[in-house]
């Protein structure tokens, strides 16, 4: 009698073994689009596996506990896990023991303004752009390399970064400055005017197209601030437009007769500070820039993103006019009336004189 409960016990024990094995290796899905399950810091496993199947993630809390007693030394980690398939519960402690947490890769282009980057968090649903922008304008975590620096901007080096959706605004500025200081130290560093070498490193972010035509469009900005003549840089007019939340797409007259201090129609000198955040080939550019005798620069007509020197204003008005056929001839073409990859002209002072850049300082060493 004895031999046949105990028998009958085996089996018991072997069929439930078996349909826990089964259990916790069948795929599930309680949920119909993608979900978010936040584990904190110190959560436990109850806590843990309740969390889990009222996402839908796992169908019942016991599947978590079975799981783990077959992998004995599986950590769970916290963090933000998304799950968008049907997986099986053993699959689900793997991600958790791995720590396969959800992070979203934010890429940021050399040239990116702090404006571009907020725009890009609040799409991406990391954080609000508002967030960002009150971060950025607390200039305290680049203070010793920069004491003039009115924000973060020019110092949130391009890269692409890991961000989750509780990352903070302070989190990702102090991560961007950091890589800011190591591609200061990459390029030296430099003994020289930290400041005005970032801030002319931002405009030529903004102007060049074609990576050889840096060093020349710095070397153009430093002959005009040596002769005292105002930049004329567009990206200055539209970063002034954009710190009074007044760009709209375009430059229009009035942004070209606004007193903001960035506009550099109206101030000789380089802006309080950079419009953007440069690259390492614009930053070595602005420190190591070309020795040449040319004043002016317009983009060329041919779409190639290149632009046309000059040295003296005469040759520049030829070049405007050849860049303004150009124009029409894409308007005709396409109904856009911009060439591509080309700039337009500035027109500040009424002749098309072109663009520069400016500072009191003609060299930054």
């Amino acid at each position: 009698m004895r031999w046949r409960f105990a028998a009958a016990l085996g089996l018991g024990i072997l069929a439930a073994g078996g349909a826990a094995w089964w259990w916790v290796r069948v795929p599930f899905a309680g949920f119909q689009d993608p979900t978010f399950v936040d584990i904190p810091k110190g959560t436990g496993t109850r806590a843990i596996a309740q969390l889990l199947a009222e996402a839908g993630v796992i169908e019942h809390p016991l599947q978590l506990w079975l799981a783990r007693w077959m992998r004995p030394g599986a950590r769970l980690k916290a963090g933000e896990y998304r799950f968008q398939k049907p997986a099986s519960a053993l699959q689900v402690l793997d991600r958790l023991a791995g720590g396969d947490v959800f992070y979203y890769l934010l890429p940021v282009p050399e040239g990116h303004s702090v404006f571009d980057i907020a725009a890009a968090l609040e799409r991406e649903h990391v954080m609000t752009a508002h967030a960002f922008l009150e971060e950025v304008h607390d200039p305290r975590p680049i203070r010793d390399l920069d004491p003039q620096a009115p924000s973060l901007e020019g110092y949130l080096f391009p890269d692409t970064y890991r961000v989750t959706r509780h990352t903070t605004a302070g989190q990702l500025c102090r991560a961007m400055t950091e890589r800011f200081r190591k591609a200061w130290q990459q390029l030296g560093p430099p003994q020289a005017d930290m400041h005005a070498i970032v801030t002319l490193a931002s405009l030529v972010e903004k102007e060049a197209r074609v990576p050889e035509e840096r060093p020349v469009i710095a070397g153009v900005f430093l002959n005009r601030l040596r002769l005292d003549l105002p930049l004329q840089c567009d990206p200055t007019t539209i970063y002034a437009a954009l710190l009074e939340d007044r760009y709209r797409g375009a430059i229009h007259r009035s942004d070209l007769a606004s007193q903001q201090r960035y506009n550099t129609y109206q101030h000789v000198g380089l802006p309080p500070g950079p419009i953007a955040n440069p690259g390492l080939d614009s930053l070595q550019a602005a420190l190591h820039p070309a020795q040449t005798a040319y004043l002016y620069f317009v983009a060329r007509p041919d779409g190639s993103g290149r632009h046309q020197f000059s040295k003296e204003l005469a040759q520049h008005e030829l070049a405007v006019q050849q860049y303004r056929r150009g124009l029409r001839k894409a308007q005709q073409a396409n109904g856009t009336g911009r060439v591509p990859g080309a700039k337009p002209p500035v027109h500040g002072n009424g002749s098309g004189t072109g663009r520069a850049a400016g500072t009191a300082r003609a060299n930054f060493r």
